[in-house]
């Protein structure tokens, strides 16, 4: 999934993830931006999609489709789809919805309605086997988004960042700060461990701070180690960055991690943010366990 519009922006977006992780929600914020978008669409019809926007002089860069598991032969067929569009000379992004099974089991009875593939069994059932019919197709999407915690606007938000920026060239790079006693993001790309440095959480005036705040800031980036660490993370990811650009990634997620998510991440992951930035990529922080307990 490599060929990209010219600009660097995606030729061809297909949407696709777990049922009730989003995916509706994901296709209205496109379509607010402007994009073409087609829902439920079987993955066996994408290239014929393709031909009819091309036919219709569609923006080749705002075309998006949403495919899901109701497709009987899902997996294979989404993959043929995309080499096919590839073999054409479509360049296509794809984005996966995912959400934890407690969520999805949320989501569905706050709906009243039973999961597509859940048949006579139960609800997590039908969960547990969309889960293994995507499991490739996860596997190998160019953005995987985890909707777990956040609501509609906050998921909305996340799209508009990902789609809605100015065409700027490289990775688009999402930092979120994260603590391990609430477990690891399922989304991410690549994960940092910050438990390395001493913990703000044990010196009385900063435990009620969070790494937002200077003086657990300047706490953590004064401690031994700190300052080298982001000077030698900063390096590996620029090689990292320049490989999946390569590859044709265009968007990663970089999970920085402390015990509570509240005071050594936010930090780090805010001095991770801005260096990105400083070497002109595209970079969203952003915060999940901070006012958490």
């Amino acid at each position: 999934m490599s060929a990209t519009a010219t600009g660097g922006e995606p030729a061809f977006v297909i949407v696709t993830g777990m049922s009730g992780a989003g995916r509706s929600t994901a296709a209205k914020a496109l379509e607010d931006l402007g994009w073409f978008v087609i829902d439920n669409l079987p993955p066996g019809m994408l290239f014929s999609l393709a031909e009819e926007v091309g036919r219709a002089k569609l923006a080749a860069d705002k075309v998006a489709a949403v495919v899901d598991v109701r497709s009987l032969a899902f997996t294979s067929d989404l993959n043929v789809a995309i080499e096919e569009l590839e073999g054409r000379g479509v360049g296509v992004r794809v984005v996966f919805l995912e959400a934890g099974d407690e969520g999805l089991v949320r989501r569905f009875e706050n709906v009243r309605r039973p999961h597509p593939l859940q048949g006579e069994g139960r609800l997590v059932d039908g969960i547990a086997r969309e889960r293994g019919i995507l499991r490739e197709v996860r596997a190998n999407a160019d953005l995987v988004i985890d909707t777990s915690s956040l609501n509609v606007h906050e998921l909305r938000h996340k799209i508009v960042a990902f789609f809605g920026g100015e065409q700027r060239p490289g990775l688009r790079v999402n930092v979120v700060s994260f603590g391990y006693k609430y477990g690891l993001p399922v989304d991410a790309d690549l994960v940092v461990d910050c438990r390395f440095l001493p913990n703000p959480h044990w010196v009385p005036e900063l435990r009620p701070m969070n790494g937002l705040d200077a003086p657990v800031r300047d706490y953590v980036l004064n401690q031994p180690g700190a300052k080298q660490f982001l000077d030698a993370y900063e390096e590996v990811l620029g090689i990292v960055a320049a490989g999946y650009t390569r590859e044709g990634k265009g968007y990663v997620t970089l999970a920085v991690g402390c015990t509570g998510g509240h005071h050594r991440s936010v930090a780090m992951a805010e001095q991770i943010g801005a260096r990105l930035r400083d070497r002109q990529m595209e970079v969203q922080v952003s915060h999940r366990d901070v006012g958490r307990e």
